[in-house]
């Protein structure tokens, strides 16, 4: 038996985005109980050349959305990198959610083929088939940023765990 292509993306999206949303919601928990400043946590990366917490989730969103609505053949909707709280991301998250749920399963699936191309016209233009976009770059970057900003709140002793990270399934 195979998987959809709708299986294979938005469901995972959704459930990770809710391990996403659920340790954010315990990393400001944290902040408040421990008297830190949230941008603490918001401006915190794992090494001075590393991404902060607020962009790993930024990038972990829109990699999420735009794989979802590029293998549905939908432009991309541009979301602002505007968010400076814990609030801010939480409501990013939530649109990204919404945004993937939109998207009927027919639109998807069958676009094993469908040509995705990232970053047209650039230097970094990639083109790909949908299926090997979805399984070796779209979901490989996801889980990169999703990680990256689980190590970060538990470097700075969050205490979050592997149920929190894969949320609810």
């Amino acid at each position: 038996m195979s998987i959809s292509m709708y299986a294979a993306s938005v469901p995972l999206f959704q459930q990770m985005l809710g391990g996403l949303s659920n340790f954010l919601t315990k990393a400001e928990a944290h902040a408040t109980a421990k008297n830190v400043a949230p941008e603490v946590f918001l401006q915190s990366r794992m090494f001075p050349d590393m991404f902060n917490l607020t962009r790993q989730v930024q990038i972990a969103c829109d990699f999420a959305k735009g794989t979802c609505q590029r293998l549905a053949g939908q432009e991309v909707t541009p979301i602002a990198d505007t968010e400076v709280s814990f609030a801010d991301l939480q409501a990013r998250i939530a649109k990204t959610l919404g945004l993937i749920g939109a998207i009927p399963a027919a639109s998807i699936n069958g676009s094993e083929e469908r040509v995705i191309v990232t970053s047209p016209g650039t230097a970094r233009e990639r083109t790909f088939a949908g299926q090997a976009y979805l399984l070796t770059y779209a979901i490989p970057h996801f889980f990169f940023h999703t990680t990256t900003a689980y190590n970060i709140l538990r470097h700075n002793g969050v205490e979050i765990g592997k149920k929190d990270f894969i949320g609810a399934n």
